[in-house]
């Protein structure tokens, strides 16, 4: 699908316009669009002063009247949709793209992205003629191409997982659905990040040096980016916080060395939000700004992410750098707003605003978060769950939006959650839902609707909302609903008939506890940094408990989100409660503020939901638990300080305690229990494999997560993702966490028992395969080989299949390395043929110095669902004559 194809043909003939009418009269030179955008740009920037010039190489670029140009806003995210911009397509988190093991489809779906960016855009320059600001620009700083090398970092769920063959592919996908196949406008651009060798513990991000091996540096950290630049011609690229060699990232030699001269790239370079003040603040390898600044655009950074590039002024002035320098990075900053269109115009000005969440886009981010599902045990065949079975639903991510979002997200226009669905899809009457815990103790949650009432003595669960279309709940309310939980995102946008950031809510009712004890109460919300607590206010029983003025009341107040440059706040109260009588509930809300997160919360009393669990569990025949994390708690450089949890983080890869006590509880009942993981990272807990009848694996599946889980629980769809990463035993199985050596790491240098490994994923039938046929038994090194692969899909349910090939290469430190996959459907009892290419630099091998080269000696390729050290798989012999050497 391309969400566009009828807008694509009229680009040339909107340039062709264009240029009529400039070339019609004397003009400018950066304005003559016969010139190549390089042209154009070099006069461009020769009529900017210093200032000017300092001025446009950061992010947020302001407008130049006198040169026409208005302001634009280089920052932008949309790593699973076009993030914190208002309504968007919310498809499965970067992981789950990856799970899906289909690269087709990940380009669909950033086609869909880039065509909700451009809408966007528009809208926002609609808005504003002057300009664009942050997140509504049309480059973006994605995808994240990095190795998850280790599964405690916060962040391996922005990734692609663990392999660099799977990365480089799943990231070849998306860039292309990106940027397009025209190069004059580019789409989009994407920009891969963060280059390179990162993965840092989060605390450290800012100071930590990575001393990498020659040999781990071109094996595993630089081939995906390699892919980025040279196969998918990505136009941008970032580079990271973490230094190299003791050289920082965004100052190092390999920017120009290895990526302009080597790998031929003639795009952008930006820098990681504030690392060029990394090189004063934590690198310490900069004693000022100025200095700074001459470093990393001498090195090759020519746009920055922060301010620290309004001192290139003072570095001239000091002789750091020459103001020829300053000009080669910017003449490439200004040829690629030329080459967006950004200064004549394009085709893509047209995309409309209902492009966003368009019908297609929403049938995408279904058809994504199904092949995203990993299934990763079925005893006894316990799923599908059949028909007319009653259902018990229990655990903290059944009804949590935020474990939809993922981070880096936009907001979801009709997210449905998994409880929901559930309902829709087995009937309300079957379906019994119970939070049961908390996602871990002490951690703050939105209340559950079936702790909610909107009155005393009335069974609908839920608070009475009362939307004005003001700011001072004057007049009649101009809609009034149920809410059945207080969590919404309304960042840059407001419920349908609503202006954002000009209205106001007024939710009533009673809160029900569920049993006597200390509750703490309050009121969630992420605002932008250094701006005030918006308008809130919360009554408990007529008190008022929770105001703007006095945030931190009882318990902690602010937390820092330093890439999202945000700050997290939220009013808080203990409250006592002696018995559990409703009590009632006010909360006025006037939206004033840009927030990505409005929520009614609390910390229950230890265990307190728990026996609703476990009644919810007698009274049905099976229990489905939505358990696992939240992006809440890892992430990001976050304040988090939980038991297994730090700063975004893990310590340990277990499921949180309070969620092992409720599965624990309500598996004594005897009931059949199915386990569903949202989760960015993986969960590695014995108790649950043990006793868990079903595991499933969504990562946080997006706007459609609900829908997807509910049809494959059904049996309407079968499981076919597949795992990114191994899911090990346990973190204790790991070298430590800032040992970037890969010595012991993913599949292909760990060597002990998994609970899981990389690239399983079981499905509702059975397949096999023939041995796999290759176009030649014999060739000379630098040739490709061709692998014909036939799978049979021998059960009786449709399915589809993830074709894997494995090469066992000759000398090889490595186990067997992923060479090739595809995703194929294949109906019961028929047979599917498909032909991969295993080319040079796939057959390649790496050498201690880091050279890489086709070597001379037997190897095995061979094909299944997964590893053969776990399935059984064909295979077949191919032997290469001499050597051949690959370019860098």
């Amino acid at each position: 699908m391309r969400a566009l194809a009828t807008v694509t043909p009229l680009v040339h003939a909107a340039l062709a316009l264009a240029c009529a009418t400039a070339c019609a009269a004397p003009q400018a030179p950066w304005r003559d669009t016969s010139l190549t955008p390089e042209q154009r740009a070099q006069d461009l920037v020769a009529r900017m002063t210093l200032p000017e010039k300092a001025a446009q190489m950061q992010n947020g670029a302001p407008p130049l009247e006198r040169l026409g140009l208005k302001g634009y806003d280089w920052w932008n995210e949309v790593l699973h949709g076009v993030a914190r911009a208002g309504h968007a397509t919310v498809f499965p988190q970067a992981i789950g793209l990856a799970a899906t093991w289909n690269t087709a489809l990940v380009e669909q779906v950033a086609d869909a992205i880039a065509v909700e960016g451009r809408a966007n855009f528009n809208a926002a320059l609609r808005r504003d003629a002057g300009g664009t600001r942050r997140y509504f620009g049309v480059n973006y700083w994605t995808p994240n191409i990095n190795i998850y090398r280790d599964p405690r970092w916060g962040r391996g769920q922005e990734t692609y997982g663990e392999d660099p063959h799977l990365t480089g592919r799943i990231g070849m996908a998306f860039i292309r659905g990106i940027q397009g196949t025209e190069t004059m406008p580019y789409k989009g651009v994407a920009t891969p990040k963060h280059f390179a060798v990162h993965s840092d513990p989060e605390p450290a991000r800012h100071s930590f040096n990575v001393d990498v091996a020659p040999f781990d540096l071109e094996d595993t950290y630089l081939p995906a980016f390699r892919n980025a630049i040279v196969d998918a011609h990505a136009y941008s690229l970032m580079c990271a916080y973490n230094a190299v060699d003791g050289t920082p990232m965004c100052a190092h030699p390999l920017l120009e060395n290895l990526v302009r001269r080597d790998w031929g790239f003639n795009g952008f370079i930006v820098s990681d939000c504030d690392s060029v003040r990394d090189l004063v603040t934590g690198h310490k390898t900069a004693p000022d700004i100025a200095h700074a600044a001459a470093t990393a655009v001498k090195a090759g950074t020519d746009l920055v992410c922060g301010n620290s590039y309004l001192g290139l002024p003072d570095a001239v002035a000091h002789g750091l750098i020459t103001e020829r320098e300053i000009d080669t990075s910017l003449t490439r900053l200004m040829a690629a707003r030329i080459r967006m269109g950004l200064l004549d115009g394009s085709a893509w000005d047209r995309v409309p605003y209902d492009a966003i969440n368009s019908a297609a886009h929403r049938a995408l981010a279904l058809r994504a978060a199904e092949e995203s599902v990993v299934l990763l045990k079925n005893e006894r065949a316990v799923l599908p769950l059949g028909p007319g079975k009653r259902i018990a639903v229990i655990g903290p991510n059944a009804a949590l939006l935020q474990s939809l979002e993922g981070n880096y997200h936009g907001s979801m226009v009709h997210p449905v959650l998994p409880v929901d669905a559930l309902r829709q899809a087995f009937g309300a009457a079957r379906v019994a839902y119970a939070a049961g815990a908390p996602l871990i103790d002490g951690m703050r949650l939105p209340v559950p609707a079936s702790y909610l009432r909107v009155a005393a003595g009335s069974i609908e669960q839920g608070l009475k909302g009362e939307y004005f279309a003001n700011l001072d709940f004057a007049g009649t309310p101009q809609l009034t609903r149920t809410d059945p939980v207080i969590n919404f995102n309304f960042e840059h946008n407001a419920p349908a008939g609503f202006t954002p950031r000009g209205f106001s809510v007024r939710w009533t009712g009673v809160l029900v506890p569920p049993r006597p004890g200390t509750y703490e109460i309050g009121f969630r919300m992420i605002v932008p940094r250094d701006r005030p607590l918006p308008n809130i206010k919360v009554w408990i029983d007529d008190e008022l408990v929770v105001t703007p003025e006095r945030a931190g009341i009882g318990v902690g107040n602010t937390a820092v989100c330093v890439a999202g440059n945000c700050q997290q706040k939220m009013n808080r109260i203990e409250l006592a409660f002696a018995d559990t009588r409703p009590r009632r509930v006010r909360i006025d809300y006037v939206r004033t503020e840009n927030d990505r997160a409005s929520a009614f919360e609390w910390v229950p009393p230890r265990d307190a939901l728990i026996d609703d669990a476990v009644a919810a569990a007698r009274n049905s025949d099976v229990v489905v638990a939505f358990a696992g994390l939240s992006p809440d708690l890892e992430g990001e450089e976050m304040k988090v300080d939980y038991p297994g949890f730090r700063a975004g983080d893990r310590t340990a890869l277990a499921l949180p305690d309070a969620q092992r006590r409720m599965l624990e509880a309500v598996k004594r009942t005897g009931k059949p229990l199915v386990v569903v993981y949202l989760t960015g990272g993986p969960i590695s807990d014995p108790w649950v494999e043990a006793n868990a009848d079903a595991i499933v694996h969504a990562a946080y599946p997006g706007e459609a997560g609900g829908a997807a889980l509910a049809r494959i629980l059904k049996g309407d769809v079968s499981p076919a993702g597949r795992l990114p990463y191994t899911i090990h035993r346990s973190a204790d199985d790991l070298p430590p966490f800032d040992d970037y050596t890969m010595r012991g790491r993913t599949y292909r240098y760990f060597n002990g028992p998994v609970l899981h490994p990389f690239g399983q994923g079981l499905t509702y039938t059975s397949f096999r395969y023939d041995a796999p046929v290759l176009s030649a038994a014999r060739i000379k090194a630098g040739e490709p080989v061709l692998a014909t692969v036939t799978v049979r899909n021998t059960g009786k349910r449709d399915s589809d299949e993830v074709v894997q090939l494995y090469l066992a290469k000759p000398g090889d430190r490595a186990n067997p390395v992923l060479a090739g996959f595809t995703r194929v459907h294949v109906k019961a009892g028929a047979a599917r043929t498909v032909t991969l290419e295993l080319d040079a630099r796939t057959l390649s091998q790496v050498d201690d110095a880091g050279n890489r080269k086709v070597r001379a000696g037997d190897y095995v390729v061979y094909a299944g669902g997964g590893q053969p050290r776990y399935v059984k798989a064909g295979q077949a012999k191919l032997a290469i004559d001499g050597e051949f050497a690959l370019p860098r």
